[in-house]
């Protein structure tokens, strides 16, 4: 390492081996489009935590021409998807550019700077082939975050692993490289070339693994990797020796598995599942868990804390009304409709996905109506989320939600779900619900930043939520459903304790128990911190992952 690291702080001591934070994307601040959901929420966090903490860290990511995509709507108000070119003048060229083999042809790919000073983050490198040095398919491959197109999408981790490592090396190298999900896998095909020693790139290689579902652990067919040049310089035999497939199939998620030195899930729980899901591999590396959490400084309102740390509860409660409106603003100008800040206000708001439930709450629309409309208790619901854009039957869920709110001046349903109005709904939400199918969330942090807002978590108890619940104090768990019975089953279960908790005990206390509502909230607050605050995340990679 001849060059100085890229850092404009002396790192704290504690901090001392060099970190190379490879993600697919990053949710950073609302003006840089470049994530889609959790994944992003967390890696954002992790680089604010970097830089408060002056950790000897720098991410690379991918600069997303066109976003991930822009959630608008028809004429009717339901959800249409733009893609819309993305212009980021606050970026450095840092005159680094290198070149990638993809698909048999050279590919150049340029690094930019995000500076740490523009929103307080660790330095971020951002790769673009959008460039004129090459044509235009290869310029494509960094237009659209999570492209359908198979071979872009291999094109993409291509891009970030060999092209990203390649960066690193240009930078001065790195002790450690961060998978964050297996997308950047090609980078640990460089290091396999390049030291031509396994147990020195175990050394070197983190994986974090985020999720269960099938669509986030991809499998490809063998011949059509090493035809794109996934592999990098490594032979079919160097290859199968690695990684232990010889095809058809092969499993990029396992293959990072054996490939790393230390793996883990994102909470407690998720560890436990990635090691029923993985642990009777052969050649697989420790799976441990770093619970995720997500950055107070940038998601939890000043003056809510204050009046937290002054036990004000008078400041609070006005404060928390005041956030209510503002949100109700969003709301009145995308809907019509003038939401009470009076009223009580659910909200449901997360990447929309099959598991995830969003229309649990209408499993019985004549007993969804009455909890809506009575007037004497009534609540208010948002619903907000993104569907991956080419899932039809997410998007016409939402479009049902949509149709749905149209019945009633109390259901809205609101487009554009990124950074700042995810800020605004966790803010200004009396109760934040969480109904995923149990064991299929792997942590699912945005109950955290609600928590921090003082917005009461009423969810099923999966992912981060075991390590922070304590039903009745800090939040409301949805008991667990009998884990033999079908989807259908559960979902029936789940729909019958969730009613009753709102109608026995989340109305009841917020309109007639004020002292008792007051102090689930204050709790879930003084709880979810400093547990949950990226800064615990942050210093425990360092000395669980990569000190070791």
């Amino acid at each position: 390492m001849t060059q100085p690291w890229p850092l404009p702080w002396e790192p704290d001591p504690q901090y001392r081996k060099r970190v190379a934070y490879f993600s697919m994307e990053y949710a950073i601040d609302q003006p840089l489009k470049i994530y889609s959901g959790g994944l992003g929420f967390l890696a954002g966090s992790h680089m604010r935590s970097a830089f408060d903490l002056r950790q000897n860290l720098i991410g690379i990511g991918m600069l997303w021409k066109n976003g991930y995509y822009d959630q608008v709507r028809h004429d009717d108000q339901s959800m249409r998807v733009q893609f819309q070119k993305k212009y980021y003048p606050f970026l450095v060229d840092t005159g680094i550019c290198v070149s990638v083999t993809v698909n048999g042809h050279p590919v150049w790919v340029k690094a930019l700077l995000l500076p740490p000073e523009v929103f307080g983050t660790a330095p971020l490198y951002l790769l673009t082939t959008d460039i004129p040095e090459n044509d235009y398919l290869a310029q494509t491959i960094t237009h659209r975050l999570y492209d359908t197109e198979p071979s872009t999408r291999i094109a993409q981790s291509i891009v970030l692993g060999l092209g990203g490592a390649q960066v690193v090396e240009r930078l001065g190298g790195a002790d450690v490289y961060h998978l964050n999900e297996s997308h950047g896998l090609p980078l640990a095909f460089h290091l396999m070339t390049r030291l031509q020693d396994s147990q020195a790139v175990r050394r070197r290689v983190v994986f974090t693994t985020h999720t269960p579902e099938k669509a986030g652990n991809p499998e490809h067919e063998l011949d059509f990797l090493r035809q794109m040049g996934f592999f990098g310089a490594l032979s079919e035999a160097q290859v199968a020796e690695q990684t232990g497939m010889r095809g058809p199939r092969f499993s990029h998620t396992l293959a990072a598995l054996r490939l790393a030195g230390r793996a883990n899930g994102v909470s407690r729980l998720h560890g436990e599942v990635a090691n029923r899901m993985w642990g009777d591999e052969p050649g697989i590396c420790p799976i441990s868990s770093v619970t995720n959490a997500q950055n107070a400084r940038f998601w939890q309102d000043e003056v809510l804390r204050q009046a937290l740390a002054q036990d004000d509860d008078a400041a609070l409660v006005r404060r928390k009304r005041e956030l209510k409106r503002q949100l109700f603003q969003v709301v009145a100008d995308q809907t019509g409709k003038l939401f009470d800040p009076e009223v009580l206000t659910i909200v449901w708001a997360r990447r929309f996905a099959a598991y995830k439930r969003a229309d649990l709450l209408l499993h019985d629309l004549y007993r969804f109506a009455r909890l809506i409309e009575q007037s004497e208790r009534p609540v208010q619901l948002i619903w907000a989320g993104k569907p991956f854009p080419f899932d039809q039957a997410a998007i016409e869920l939402f479009n049902r939600l949509i149709r749905l709110s149209y019945k009633t001046a109390r259901c809205a349903v609101l487009t554009g779900y990124e950074l700042q109005l995810s800020r605004l709904l966790k803010q200004g939400a009396d109760v934040w619900l969480n109904t995923p199918r149990r064991l299929r969330e792997a942590s699912g942090t945005s109950g955290m930043t609600a928590a921090m807002n003082g917005a009461v978590n009423l969810s099923v108890s999966d992912g981060w939520v075991p390590e922070f619940a304590r039903d009745g104090h800090n939040c409301l768990l949805i008991p667990d459903a009998d884990p033999t019975l079908d989807a259908a089953g559960q979902d029936a279960v789940d729909y019958s304790q969730l009613m009753n908790i709102l109608e026995h005990q989340v109305r009841p206390w917020y309109y007639d128990q004020h002292e008792r509502w007051l102090a689930l909230v204050k709790q879930g607050m003084r709880d979810v911190l400093p547990r949950f605050d990226s800064d615990r995340m942050a210093d425990e990679y360092y000395r669980t992952m990569y000190e070791q």
